[in-house]
């Protein structure tokens, strides 16, 4: 049984101050599962301030053993990865099969990675005279999102950890079981004291109390543009370092000479994947104008090939959204892409779905012309938006018509054709005829959609310092 009534700060699991807690809610039973403090700015103060008294020992501690710290959690992670997959179901809806393989697969994957590219990375090079030191760049405050709720920690606070840092992580208050259940698992393998904490809450006052603490050297944040430009404010009067992963509204392009009907049901799964929570997720599918009818229809197939039900069922593909207000807020668009003009081809706000839970079924949009809400605006829900481009040169310029620039996709049957299209999308981020997720490449977005890169060697340099020193 997880710890859901203490922080986890200097290696104890201590009572906050405070009495106020928040209820987490199972979003397909709709009924509270458990609550948890409602921290506020003492509990961060003493968070950080235990961080940084580790600081000092563990930036110093052997490049191994801090590896083997890391290693430690990822094999124990793995023996209690069956109890961290339905806990991440129960907190906020993600499909068993998504849990098992996504929500807690890639976190094992990503620890393993983050191991072996410390090992091989060049904390010190010569450049003329200079020594270049890589060097951490000290406490850390992660604040995390509901989504991807273990994945989205660990792609923070393993790079964090193997660079030298310490660490003070905020999870999502919607999805913070798993983040318990982490924090169990870092204390069971011997982490140092203080070099781990963990401080629940709400982004107003635990998150912009980490932003702005003048001990907090740098903030990882993951979540929404909106929440994401706060926290920017919030930090700027300490001139930290804030690296953001923020938004999306990615687009699969489908070229004359593509294979539609591949395209099309590898464009809707990814749009579909976590119920359609996923910021990388493809929401618009890019299709001549001549075949657009023909798209239509095969989107309408692939999304109504996707069993909506109980997300603990192993059939399910489509389960709830995570919270109250993820529904409500994805109905609003869907009401307002009937006033700008959508054609429901499937789904829709009144379409049937199970009684029980805070489903929206999957949705295509068609008709829609491309300044529509629904074109332009990230709903972060599994809803696709189809729309028609004229030439390749419209299909780019259409492709990069967001304010976003996280993901992407194009499909042809010339690589090269693909590869020359991919160049010119402005996203952080492009897959060629269905190329696999590479949790070694560098993750992150252009404009709206953030700075800064997660994973791999890339998300390891985000926690260094750099110095240079001249030699005579």
């Amino acid at each position: 049984m997880i710890t859901t009534d203490r922080i986890y700060i200097d290696g104890q699991w201590i009572a906050p101050q405070t009495s106020d807690r928040m209820a987490v809610e199972n979003p397909y039973t709709c009924q509270d599962i458990a609550t948890i403090p409602l921290c506020g700015t003492e509990e961060v103060d003493h968070a950080v301030h235990a961080a940084r008294r580790a600081f000092p020992a563990w930036s110093t501690t052997d490049l191994e053993e801090r590896l083997a710290h890391l290693d430690a959690l990822r094999r124990e992670l793995a023996v209690r990865a069956t109890e961290m997959s339905a806990l991440i179901t129960s907190e906020m809806g993600a499909p068993k099969v998504i849990a098992d393989r996504i929500q807690v697969g890639l976190p094992l994957t990503v620890l393993g990675d983050t191991v072996a590219t410390a090992r091989d990375f060049a904390w010190t090079e010569k450049i003329g005279n200079s020594l270049i030191l890589r060097e951490p760049i000290g406490v850390v405050g992660a604040i995390t999102p509901w989504n991807y709720p273990l994945h989205q920690i660990v792609a923070k606070i393993a790079p964090a950890l193997a660079a030298g840092c310490t660490v003070v992580l905020k999870p999502s208050e919607i999805a913070p079981l798993s983040a318990l259940l982490l924090a169990e698992i870092i204390d069971s393998v011997g982490f140092p004291p203080g070099v781990f904490n963990l401080v629940t809450g709400t982004g107003p006052v635990v998150g912009e109390a980490l932003a702005a603490h003048p001990d907090v050297d740098m903030i990882s944040f993951t979540g929404s543009t909106r929440a994401g430009s706060r926290v920017s404010e919030v930090a700027s009067a300490t001139v930290k370092k804030v690296a953001l992963e923020l938004g999306g509204k990615s687009a699969g392009v489908v070229l004359d000479d593509a294979d539609l009907p591949t395209a099309v049901k590898a464009v809707v799964s990814d749009c579909l994947l976590n119920s359609g929570q996923t910021c990388t997720a493809l929401t618009r599918l890019l299709v001549p104008h001549d075949r657009y009818e023909e798209a239509v229809a095969l989107a309408v197939d692939a999304a109504r090939s996707k069993p909506m039900g109980d997300p603990a069922d192993p059939a399910t593909r489509i389960g709830p959204l995570a919270s109250a207000d993820a529904h409500r807020r994805v109905l609003g668009h869907l009401e307002q892409a009937r006033k700008d003009g959508a054609v429901f081809a499937t789904g829709g706000p009144d379409a049937d779905v199970p009684e029980q839970g805070y489903f929206v079924a999957p949705t295509v949009l068609a008709g829609l012309d491309r300044d529509a809400a629904a074109a332009r605006e990230e709903i972060f829900g599994p809803v696709l938006t189809v729309l028609g481009y004229r030439d390749v040169d419209d299909a780019v310029e259409l492709a990069n018509a967001t304010d976003y620039g996280l993901s992407g996709a194009v499909w042809s049957a010339d690589t090269d054709r693909a590869l020359a299209v991919a160049r010119r999308m402005r996203t952080g981020q492009v897959a060629i005829n269905g190329g696999r997720f590479n949790p070694s490449a560098p993750f992150g977005g252009y404009r709206k959609s953030g700075n800064g890169r997660e994973l791999g060697r890339f998300g390891l340099e985000e926690f260094c310092e750099v110095k240079a020193v001249q030699l005579p």
